[in-house]
């Protein structure tokens, strides 16, 4: 079993991860902000958008993760998707009240700008669910292997940060001054621009072939009772995933807009870029322990780091305090991100890799960004913290969206001790 990635698949995975990043991080951070900032500050149009596009990309990926491989192709998905969800993004910078009062004269101007909004961010995560989720997310499984997904995770499990240190370090600004169309169009480019490089750079791995079983019986394929049944491991570790994800999605849809409006910290890309840069190094130094501590025994002490960084960002309201609660929160999460998303691939059955990328987006990305921002909505207009601009009230994220969130949590523990049990019997029967 060859251990190395070699450089190449380490391109790959860095450049179409990390552009593939910058556009999730708009698509769940800014998209939000956008919405807040220039049409409504309702947080009902933000759990709309995210659960509307969580649905998307979750049957996007089914779709195009089977088909994948039916035609035994990773490449085309991914170059074709990252082009098309490049210009996808650089057109959000079109979406204003002005320009929907336009196009539907009768409507409300607010109210259709933000439908339209909703509407762009479907047909925006369409295309990048079919290159990032579909396709890549396969790719990364083909080319690594139980013995190597640990590092591998690792790097991966930064980019998100990365990404978000990027932005907030160098292009906040942008947003900072409404210079949404520039923000949006920078992005929306660099996109486009990986996903020709991808026509060059990323190869399909030599034992991708076609299939030539049904296509339509696939699309749910992981969810026939049979199949469940046979892998009980897998949908253990995506049910903890699922959990662990609605904990996050009930506080990061708002993250940026709570320590902006509630907190009163403008210089959030600076509390933030420090978050990144320290949570990042934990993370990287963490893939070296992951494979030979054993996966899911490094999970229990990771979110035990999260809950200790959520519980710190219910209490501290000052900037170094938002700094180092967010360090540890931030910490504990990639650590648990990386984990569970390598568990996941070791009990992901060969040669149906495409087929369970749509499952996967089910319990990592559909589930968690339905119920996840309802609870932070709910939370948000049950705390009643609102102010006063030109006339009109606006609701503020409290603290309380911290607690939900370490109480989902803790959740996980209940998937993760079954899993855990089953993995023993496991080994003993191997003995």
């Amino acid at each position: 079993m060859n251990n190395k990635l070699g450089a190449r698949k380490w391109a790959v995975l860095l450049l179409v991860g990390l552009f593939g990043q910058f556009a999730w991080t708009i698509e769940n951070m800014y998209f939000n902000v956008f919405l807040y900032n220039t049409i409504s500050t309702d947080p009902r149009y933000i759990s709309a958008m995210v659960g509307a596009s969580a649905v998307v990309a979750t049957l996007t990926t089914l779709l195009m993760g089977a088909l994948s491989d039916r035609v035994g192709k990773r490449r085309v998905f991914i170059a074709l998707g990252y082009i098309l969800w490049g210009f996808s993004t650089a057109a959000f910078g079109l979406i204003t009240p002005e320009n929907a009062a336009r196009l539907f004269p009768a409507a409300n101007a607010i109210t259709a700008a933000a439908v339209m909004v909703v509407v762009m961010d479907c047909v925006m995560t369409f295309f990048g669910s079919t290159a990032n989720d579909g396709a890549f997310n396969a790719y990364v499984t083909d080319v690594t292997n139980s013995a190597n997904r640990g590092r591998a995770e690792s790097v991966l499990a930064i980019l998100p940060l990365i990404s978000m240190l990027i932005i907030f370090g160098l292009f906040d600004g942008l947003t900072q001054q409404g210079r949404w169309r520039e923000f949006f169009s920078i992005f929306g480019c660099a996109v486009t621009a990986v996903g020709v490089l991808a026509i060059f750079l990323v190869k399909d791995e030599p034992s991708l072939r076609p299939r030539r079983d049904s296509y339509f019986r696939n699309l749910l394929y992981g969810l026939r009772p049979a199949v469940v049944r046979g892998n009980p491991e897998l949908y253990l570790a995506l049910c903890a995933f699922c959990l662990f994800s609605v904990a996050v999605q009930v506080f990061f849809p708002f993250l940026i807009i709570y320590i902006q409006n509630y907190l009163g910290i403008n210089d959030y890309a600076i509390v933030l870029g420090v978050v990144l840069i320290l949570a990042s190094a934990v993370s990287v130094v963490s893939g070296r322990f992951i494979d030979r501590v054993g996966k899911l025994r490094f999970v229990y002490p990771a979110a035990a780091i999260m809950l200790a960084g959520l519980a710190g960002m219910y209490f501290v309201r000052s900037q170094l305090g938002v700094m180092v609660a967010g360090t540890v929160m931030m910490s504990g999460y990639m650590m648990v991100s990386a984990a569970l998303n390598a568990t996941i691939r070791d009990w992901t059955p060969e040669g149906k890799v495409g087929h369970f990328q749509g499952i996967r987006m089910i319990f990592a990305v559909m589930l968690p960004m339905v119920v996840g921002p309802v609870i932070g909505a709910a939370v948000i207009r049950g705390g009643q913290s609102t102010y006063i601009e030109l006339g009109q009230v606006k609701t503020v994220p409290t603290p309380s969206i911290y607690l939900a969130a370490a109480i989902v949590l803790l959740l996980v523990a209940i998937p993760l001790a079954a899993l855990r049990e089953r993995e023993k019997k496991s080994k003993e029967q191997e003995a």
